[in-house]
Parts: structure tokens; sequence; C-alpha cells
């Protein structure tokens, strides 16, 4: 079986997939790809072909993560056996979500990261784990060990990203696309446009689950990605 590389999001590290690494780690190779030191989405997905030494590898890919995904398909598309798809979108970003992307910016450079991190949270997770203190101590972690710097780095990354749904109705692998029901920032229609026009995909709304479905509800991820796997 091919190594399964996970690709967090923004402002995530490997903590974003502890659940599923723990899980599929007990019968794959598993790895987490860097994106946290190139400053575009095509350089990431450069960065992570030329680390793996595999000639055939999985990606996992949530939100951010799922741009650099299909970047890297774009880039060498006969290396990447299976493709997981995250709470993501196929799309450009739009100007009112650049225009959001750029006041966060801002705030990071005045030094109010903290706050940055507060007004994310409340669109990160479903409206009834608001109140949850563990998960909240978990994304402000991660928040943390990205730190501004790189949240600016990664912010100006997916806001000048390509839009790749042209390229999706020639994805010939077995591919899962998954979304949380609540999901505010990709919202579930945009993860039925990347399964409708991939022949081989299938989908998945997870239900009472925001934007961090890897966290949020791991075990119904897991489930997923285990039947993706066995595909």
């Amino acid at each position: 079986m091919e190594p399964i590389i996970f690709i967090p999001g923004l402002n995530c590290t490997a903590d974003l997939f502890r659940d599923q690494i723990s899980q599929l780690g007990a019968g794959h190779e598993v790895r987490v790809a860097d994106h946290t030191q190139d400053e575009s989405i095509p350089d990431i997905a450069a960065r992570l072909l030329r680390e793996t030494q595999e000639e055939r590898f999985c990606v996992v890919g949530l939100s951010m993560g799922g741009y650099v995904a299909l970047e890297a398909y774009a880039q060498d598309p006969r290396r990447i056996a299976r493709l997981a798809l995250l709470d993501t979108s196929a799309r450009a970003d739009t100007p009112e979500a650049a225009e959001n992307r750029l006041n966060l910016i801002g705030m990071a450079e005045q030094g109010r990261f903290d706050e940055v991190c507060a007004i994310l949270w409340g669109k990160l997770v479903a409206e009834d784990r608001q109140d949850d203190v563990e998960l909240r101590r978990r994304v402000d972690a991660m928040a943390r060990e990205i730190g501004p710097e790189t949240f600016i780095r990664q912010q100006r990354a997916i806001m000048a990203r390509s839009d790749h749904r042209a390229m999706l109705p020639g994805i010939e692998i077995p591919t899962i696309v998954l979304v949380g029901s609540e999901d505010q920032l990709t919202p579930p229609y945009l993860a039925q446009e990347i399964a409708e026009a991939i022949e081989w995909a299938s989908l998945g709304i997870i239900p009472n689950c925001g934007h961090l479905s890897t966290m949020e509800r791991p075990e119904a991820v897991t489930r997923a990605l285990e039947a993706w796997l066995a595909t």
C-alpha cells in the first residue's frame, strides 16, 4: 500500500489529523506534509512532491491542505494514487474572501494574532462545539505553533491559489470528498461540486460538524478514510 501524506489546513499542524494518524498508521505508513515554509500553493505542492520519495502515494488534505492536494495532482497526476479532499474547495478565492483574509493579515501584522484566532474559532467548528474547552485548547495550540508570520504567508498563498474546477473531470483515481454539514468556510455545496465533477468520487456529509471535521467528528472521518483506502 502506498504511504498516506496528510496535508494540514491554515493555522493547523499535524494535530489536526491526530486521530486519523493513530488509527490509519497501524496499517499504513503515514506522514504530514510541510505547508509552513513556502510562499505559494504551487511551491508547497512542489515541496510535497519533491520530498516524497515513493513513486506513488495517497494524499489527504483539509481546507488549505485540499488546495495543495489538488495542486499536487495538477503538477504530477501520475504520482497520486488516491485523493481525499476534506472541507475544501476547487475554486479560487472570491473577492469577499480575499478581503476578509487581508483584514486578518492586517490584524496579525499589528500584533493582534490572538484576536485573529478568536475570530476564526467562531467559524471553524459547529455551533454546539463552540464551548468545547478541550477542542478550543487544541486549536489554539496549533495556532501558537504556526505563529503569525506563517499564518500571514499561508493566507497570501491561499488568496493566490488557482481554480482547479476544469481539472476535476480528468481525475480518475479513488477520491473521497468529505464536509461537515455546518461548515461555514467551505460549505457542503462546494464539496458536492467537486464530487459531481469527479466520476470516481464519493461524497460524505458529516452531520453536526463544522470545518474541522477530523477533530470534531474523528470517528466518522476515520471510518470514511478506511473505506476509501479499501476501495
